[in-house]
């Protein structure tokens, strides 16, 4: 092997050596500090390798009822806000797509600027006028702010793939008979699935990890487990780092479960509109 090779090679190995540990310390951390006994998480100097573990942290949090309904609250509200913004985004993709009249082009421009605004931006518009609504507490309050940040990706992600499919394929339905809502469910949507798939994923996760709105729109019995979290574990004058460890993994893991059986449908998705036949 050339000289030149081989230090290009070390010199990779070595950025993904130094990344992957960047990246993993947190949740070998994590890890190990949900699985310490609580004497020993704050010893110092702290260990590497525990050389007791216990499961005393993962038993409190199956006798806190309050977790459960936190749990609950996410899954409800992180499910329904990945179904509407793919329904939504996905009239709304077709349209960009495949149609062209006066106005596209700046709605595009529109729904891609939205992303611009930061969260703590919208949040006082977004109180009032749940409030005036009498949306406060409720769980449409949570599901309609988690959209207004998940659908512009999920419009543009869409796109993208509708885009790779022939307008010939479409001119063929419609000589065969096809309307265009028959064209978009049964032949645009099928073929563009795995896009779909990585959009709802993209969405379910951003609505299970909120944190702001879920606080600020949602009382304690429609919170989510971010805010829940820490309304729990994370007080005034102490924190319960080992409960709050095991905690944090617990739920994470439906979002480790729901990348693993959806790999293949989101590498399939980010990828479908990369090329453009």
């Amino acid at each position: 092997m050339r000289p030149d090779v081989l230090r290009s090679r070390v010199a990779a190995w070595t950025a993904i050596a130094v990344l992957g540990f960047f990246g993993m310390a947190p949740v070998y951390w994590l890890l190990i500090t949900a699985f310490t006994p609580a004497e020993d998480v704050f010893r110092f100097p702290p260990r590497l390798l525990p050389t007791e573990l216990t499961l005393a942290h993962f038993s409190a949090l199956a006798q806190n009822n309050q977790l459960f309904r936190y749990l609950v609250n996410s899954l409800l509200v992180a499910l329904i806000t990945a179904v509407l913004s793919v329904v939504v985004a996905t009239y709304m993709a077709y349209s960009f797509s495949k149609f062209r009249y006066r106005g596209r082009r700046s709605l595009m421009n529109l729904v891609l600027a939205s992303q611009m605004f930061p969260q703590a931006v919208l949040l006082i518009t977004l109180y009032t006028v749940f409030s005036s609504f009498g949306l406060l507490n409720t769980y449409t309050a949570l599901v309609l702010s988690f959209t207004t940040f998940t659908m512009p990706l999920c419009v543009w992600m869409l796109k993208g793939i509708f885009d790779t499919i022939p307008d010939a394929l479409l001119e063929a339905a419609a000589i065969d008979g096809a309307s265009r809502w028959r064209t978009l469910h049964t032949i645009v949507a099928p073929l563009a699935a795995p896009g779909m798939v990585a959009a709802a994923l993209f969405a379910f996760v951003r609505g299970w990890n909120d944190f702001i709105f879920a606080l600020t729109l949602a009382d304690k019995e429609k919170q989510t487990l971010p805010p829940g979290l820490v309304n729990t574990y994370i007080g005034e004058f102490q924190t319960a780092w080992p409960q709050l460890m095991a905690a944090s993994l617990v739920v994470s893991l439906p979002v480790v479960v729901a990348f693993m059986f959806l790999q293949r449908y989101l590498v399939g998705g980010l990828t479908a509109g990369a090329v453009k036949s």
